[in-house]
C-alpha cells in the first residue's frame, strides 16, 4: 500500500515503524508536520491509501482525517487520552501499560480502536527508555496488525466505550513542572519516580545548594547516607545527593531559563564540583549493592575466558573523557578475557560524539576535534586487538560513530527491533571512526557510500540479510542477553578457536599492506577538520538546532524512501526499485 506518515519529526518511533512497513513492501511517504496547509497539500499530491501518525504534537487537520483513514499511534492503554501518557504511567507506578492505534477524529485520542498491545512496566525505567524499547516494540506490532486489518477491507474498529469494563484508561491532563518537583527530604523511591517520569524531557526540578535545577539520569545508592540535600561525593561526572532515607546519583543537570542545555552534573556545577569529595569505583570491582558507574566489567560465570564490557552513557553520547576511559578499560579487559563482549547500555548502544558538551564548549571546533580523535583512538584499539575475539552485542539503537564501534568487532549481534543510523551527513559531518575501512569490509564500497549519503535508518532484518550484522534475537534485552552469552560460549568452545585468531591477525596484516589503517584516519580527519573549522557543511547550525531541539526543514531525507532503500539493498533480485502497487 501507499502509506503516508504525518509526524512531528522522523524520530526513533517513526524510523522503527518505517523500517517495518518498508520491510513488508509498503511505500511509506514521510511528511514532517510544518503547517496544516503544507500537510494538506502534501497529502493531496501523494494520495495515500492510509495515513499513520507515529509521533505527532499537532492536531491533524479535519480535511485530512475526514477524507483519508488516519491512524494515531498513542502510547497508552485502551481509553487513555492526553499528551502525557507515559509521564502519568510512571508517576502512578502502573504495573502494566500499552500502545493503542486509534483512528483520528475531532477529539484528541477519542477515535475508534484498530489495535492495541500491552506490556509489563519495567521496574526503574525512565520515560525515554520506556518509549524507545517497550512502547516502540508494542507500536510496531500493533501498527502491522492495524495495516493488515485495513488491507482486508472488512474490519470494523472498536468504538471507545467507557462503560466497557475492559477500558481501564481515562483522560489525563498534560503534566506540569510541579508534578515532577521534589524535595530531598522525600523518600528515595518517590524522588526516583519523579525524575524518571520526566527524563529525558522536561526534567524534574529541585534545589541543589539553594539553586534550582532540572535533574536527569538518576540511580539509587545503597551505601552512602547524609543530611537530605547534601552532596556527598562525586564520581566522574555524577554527583551523589542524600535523600530522606538514603541517597541517589544524579548524572545530568540543566539550569533553568532559555538557552540552557542538559550537561554532565559536575560540568554544570563548575568550580563547586571540585570541592566535592571523590568516590572511586573501578569497572572491575565486584559489588553487591546498588550504586552508579557507567562502565563495568563482568566475567562469564560458566566460561571465564569470556568477559562482558558494559558501557551505559546517557543518551548514548560519548565525550572525549568517556571514550578515553572506555579504551583504558578495554585494554585492561584484554588481560582478563580472550573473548570480550561489548554490550553498550541496556537502552542505547552508542550515538558517537557528545554534541551537548561540544555545543557548550568555549571553542566547539576544538572540542569536536578532541572528541573525534578520542573515539577514533578507542576504535583503533579494538581494530588492532588481533589476539582477542570481540563481539558487539547491541541491546539498543546505535547511530553515527556508535555504529563504527560495533563494526570494529569480529561478530555483531543485535536485539530484534533496534534501529541503526550509520551516517552523520544530517549533522553536517563527513564522519570518521574508520568508517571508510570498516563499513565497506562488511557491505562493499558502493553500498557503504550510499548508506552514508542517503541517511536512512536500518532495521536488523535487512542489516542481517545485507551482511552488516551476524545475528539478531529477542524483543527485549532480557531475551537478547542470554542469546549473546550462548553465542559467546559457542565461540569459546570452538575446536579451532586459536586458528580463528590467527586468521584474524593474518587478515589485519593483509589489510594493512593494502592500505595502512592510519591512512584511512588521515583521510577522514582531513574532511572532518573542514567540517569543524571551516563549517563547510553547516555543522555548527545543525548541531545547535539538534541540541536545542529546534526544527530544521532541510534535514536530508530522500524524497522516495522506497526507491532509496532498494537502490542500496534489494532483498530479492527481482524486487523493483519503484513501487508499483503490487510489490510483495
Amino acid at each position: 500500500m501507499k502509506i503516508q506518515f504525518i509526524t512531528t519529526s522522523f524520530n526513533g518511533m517513526a524510523q522503527r515503524l518505517w523500517t517495518e512497513l518498508d520491510r513488508h513492501n509498503h511505500e511509506v511517504h514521510v511528511v514532517i508536520f510544518t503547517t496544516p496547509r503544507e500537510v494538506i497539500e502534501e497529502t493531496r499530491n501523494y494520495q495515500p491509501d492510509l495515513i499513520i501518525a507515529p509521533y505527532l504534537n499537532q492536531k491533524i487537520p479535519g480535511e485530512i482525517w475526514k477524507n483519508y483513514t488516519t491512524l494515531i499511534v498513542h502510547p497508552g492503554i485502551k481509553g487513555d487520552r492526553g499528551a502525557s501518557s507515559l509521564d502519568w504511567a510512571i508517576l502512578r507506578d502502573e504495573k502494566q501499560w500499552g500502545v493503542t492505534i486509534l483512528e483520528a477524529v475531532d477529539k484528541m485520542d477519542a477515535g475508534d480502536i484498530w489495535a492495541t498491545r500491552n506490556f509489563k512496566m519495567r521496574p526503574g525505567v525512565t520515560k525515554s527508555e520506556l518509549y524507545r524499547c517497550e512502547v516502540t516494540q508494542a507500536a510496531a506490532q500493533a501498527v502491522l496488525e492495524a495495516v493488515e486489518k485495513f488491507e482486508s477491507g472488512n474490519f470494523r474498529p472498536e468504538p471507545l466505550d467507557y462503560s466497557n469494563p475492559e477500558i481501564k484508561g481515562r483522560w489525563n491532563r498534560k503534566t506540569r513542572e510541579e508534578d515532577f518537583a521534589f524535595s530531598w527530604n522525600e523518600p528515595t523511591g518517590n524522588i526516583l519516580r519523579k525524575i524518571r517520569a520526566a527524563d529525558s524531557q522536561p526534567g524534574a526540578t529541585t534545589l541543589i545548594d539553594g539553586q534550582k535545577y532540572h535533574v536527569f539520569g538518576a540511580y539509587p545508592e545503597e551505601k552512602l547516607q547524609g543530611k537530605p540535600g547534601e552532596i556527598l561525593v562525586r564520581r566522574h561526572y555524577g554527583i551523589c545527593i542524600a535523600t530522606g532515607d538514603g541517597a541517589i546519583w544524579i548524572t545530568q543537570l540543566r539550569k533553568p531559563g532559555p538557552g540552557a542545555i542538559k550537561l554532565p552534573a559536575t560540568m554544570v556545577l563548575g568550580e563547586h564540583a571540585n570541592r566535592i569529595p571523590v568516590s572511586e569505583l573501578s569497572p572491575f570491582d565486584e559489588i553487591s549493592y546498588q550504586t552508579w558507574r557507567d562502565i563495568r566489567f563482568e566475567q562469564d560465570e560458566e566460561e571465564p575466558r569470556i568477559g562482558y564490557l558494559h558501557f551505559d552513557f546517557y543518551n548514548g553520547a560519548m565525550s572525549a573523557g568517556q571514550c578515553d576511559r572506555l579504551r583504558e578499560t578495554f585494554i585492561q579487559a584484554k588481560e582478563k578475557a580472550e573473548i570480550i563482549v561489548l554490550t553498550g547500555g541496556r537502552d542505547l548502544w552508542s550515538n558517537g560524539i557528545h554534541l551537548n558538551i561540544i555545543e557548550a564548549a568555549g571553542n566547539p571546533a576544538d572540542e569536536s576535534w578532541k572528541n573525534i580523535n578520542a573515539i577514533d583512538d578507542l576504535i583503533k584499539e579494538i581494530i588492532l586487538t588481533t589476539d582477542r575475539y570481540i563481539i558487539a552485542a547491541l541491546q539498543g539503537n546505535a547511530g553515527a560513530g556508535g555504529v563504527s564501534i560495533a563494526l570494529a568487532a569480529d561478530k555483531i549481534l543485535a536485539r530484534e527491533g533496534i534501529v541503526l543510523n550509520p551516517h552523520t551527513k544530517n549533522m553536517g559531518l563527513y564522519g570518521s571512526e574508520y568508517w571508510t575501512y570498516l563499513l565497506p569490509k562488511r557491505i562493499g564500497f558502493e553500498k557503504a557510500e550510499r548508506i552514508t549519503q542517503d541517511c536512512l535508518p536500518w532495521g536488523v532484518h535487512l542489516l542481517y540479510e545485507a551482511g552488516m550484522i551476524d545475528g539478531y534475537h529477542g524483543q527485549t534485552p532480557e531475551e537478547f542477553m542470554p542469546y549473546v552469552r550462548d553465542e559467546a560460549r559457542k565461540v569459546a568452545r570452538l575446536s579451532y578457536f586459536d586458528k580463528l585468531l590467527k586468521a584474524k591477525k593474518f587478515q589485519r596484516m593483509k589489510d594493512e599492506r593494502n592500505k595502512p589503517l592510519e591512512k584511512y584516519r588521515e583521510e577522514e580527519l582531513e574532511q572532518m577538520r573542514k567540517n569543524f573549522y571551516e563549517d563547510n557543511w553547516n555543522y555548527n547550525e545543525r548541531r545547535h538546532c539538534f541540541v536545542r531541539k529546534i526544527f530544521r526543514p532541510d534535514i536530508h531525507l530522500p524524497e522516495n524512501l522506497y526507491s532509496a532503500r532498494r537502490k542500496i539493498f534489494r532483498r530479492r533480485k527481482w524486487e523493483s526499485y519503484e513501487y508499483n502497487g503490487n510489490n510483495k
